[in-house]
C-alpha cells in the first residue's frame, strides 16, 4: 500500500495565509458584502412593503386603469418576486436603477446629474470641520491641561454642547435670514457661484466641529498624561514637537472614528440643508419624490446614500487598522 505524499507549502504562502492582515481584510470585506446585500435587498423591498398600489398612488386615483397597467408592466411588478429581485440585482450590476414613476427618467441619470452637487456639499463641510475641530481641540487640550483655565474649560464645554444641539436645518434657516435676507452677503437659494456654498457649508459643519473639538480634548488629554509624553518633556523637546508629533498621532484613532461616522452624518443631513437652500442635489430630490410617491426614484436614492455610509464605514476601518496596527493583530 503506498501513500501519496503532498508537496508542501512554502513557508512564505503559509506566512501569507496566517499574517494578521489578510484575516483583518477578509473580515471588513465580508461584513461589507453582507451589509451591501441587506442595503440592496432592503431598498428592493421599500417598493413592495408600501400599501396599497405603489403605481396608483404616484400616478393618482384618477389615472386611466390603462396607463396604471402599463406602468406596472414597465416596472416589472407584474412578475413574480423572486423574478422581480432577479431583474433588479441584474440591473443594478448594469448600472439600472429603474425608471422615475413621475417624469419617466432613468433613476441613475437623475442621480448622476444630482450627485456631484450633494457630494460638493458633504465633502466641503467634513473638511471644514477638520480644519476647525483639530486645531481648536488641541488648543484647548494645551490651554486646559491639568486643571488649568478653568474658566475657559466651562465656556468651551458649554459652547459646544449648544452649537451641537442646534439642528441643521434650523441653524441654516437662522443664517439665511441674518446673512442673505438681512445683510444680502450671500445668495438666499441655489447654486449661483462659489458664495453660494458658504452657507449650507457652515450650516452642515458647525455641530459636528463642536463634538469633534471636544473630542479631539478630551482624547489629547489622555494622551499627553502617558509616559512617553513627560519622557519627551525631560528632554527638553520643543512644546510644538510633542504636541503635533508626539501626542497628536496617538490620540487620532477615535478622532477618525468620530470623523468617518460624521461624514455619513453629514450625507444625510444634506436632506434637509438642501431643501432649505433649494440646493439641486439628492436631498431636495428625494424629498420632492417622497411627496409625489416617486418610489423608483426614492429606492435608487437610497440605495445611493446606503452604499455611500457602507463605503465611508470601510475607509475608516482600513485607515484605522493602518494607524494602529497592533488593533488589526489583536483583532486577528
Amino acid at each position: 500500500m503506498t501513500t501519496e505524499l503532498r508537496p508542501a507549502l512554502p513557508a512564505t504562502a503559509v506566512r501569507a495565509w496566517r499574517s494578521p492582515w489578510l484575516s483583518f481584510a477578509a473580515r471588513r470585506l465580508g461584513r461589507f458584502a453582507v451589509s451591501l446585500w441587506v442595503l440592496v435587498t432592503a431598498s428592493f423591498l421599500m417598493i413592495h412593503l408600501v400599501p396599497g398600489d405603489p403605481v396608483r398612488a404616484a400616478l393618482g386615483m384618477n389615472a386611466p386603469a390603462s396607463v396604471v397597467e402599463a406602468r406596472r408592466s414597465l416596472l416589472g411588478l407584474d412578475d413574480p418576486l423572486p423574478v422581480q429581485y432577479w431583474h433588479y440585482l441584474r440591473g443594478l450590476v448594469h448600472g439600472d436603477l429603474g425608471v422615475s414613476v413621475s417624469s419617466n427618467e432613468p433613476v441613475s441619470s437623475v442621480i448622476g446629474q444630482r450627485l456631484p452637487a450633494t457630494a460638493q456639499l458633504a465633502v466641503l463641510a467634513f473638511l471644514l470641520v477638520l480644519l476647525v475641530a483639530v486645531p481648536v481641540g488641541v488648543t484647548m487640550a494645551v490651554a486646559t491641561r491639568g486643571g488649568r483655565r478653568r474658566g475657559a474649560e466651562l465656556g468651551f464645554a458649554v459652547t459646544a454642547v449648544v452649537l451641537a444641539a442646534i439642528p441643521e436645518f434650523l441653524l441654516a434657516v437662522a443664517l439665511v435670514y441674518v446673512f442673505a435676507v438681512n445683510l444680502h452677503w450671500f445668495p438666499v437659494a441655489g447654486q449661483q457661484g462659489p458664495l453660494s456654498f458658504v452657507l449650507p457649508v457652515v450650516a452642515l459643519a458647525v455641530g459636528p466641529a463642536a463634538v469633534l473639538a471636544r473630542i479631539v480634548r478630551v482624547e489629547l488629554l489622555a494622551v499627553l498624561g502617558q509616559d512617553f509624553v513627560r519622557t519627551a518633556r525631560a528632554k527638553r523637546l520643543r512644546a510644538r514637537r510633542i504636541y503635533l508629533r508626539h501626542a497628536l498621532p496617538n490620540a487620532v484613532t477615535a478622532t477618525l472614528t468620530l470623523a468617518g461616522l460624521m461624514l455619513t452624518s453629514m450625507v444625510a443631513g444634506t436632506i434637509l440643508v438642501e431643501n432649505v437652500f433649494a440646493w439641486p442635489g439628492l436631498g431636495a430630490k428625494i424629498v420632492s419624490s417622497i411627496l409625489a410617491k416617486d418610489y423608483p426614484m426614492v429606492q435608487g436614492i437610497v440605495l445611493v446614500y446606503g452604499v455611500g455610509v457602507l463605503l465611508v464605514n470601510l475607509v475608516v476601518d482600513v485607515l484605522l487598522g493602518l494607524l494602529d496596527p497592533r488593533s488589526t493583530i489583536r483583532e486577528a
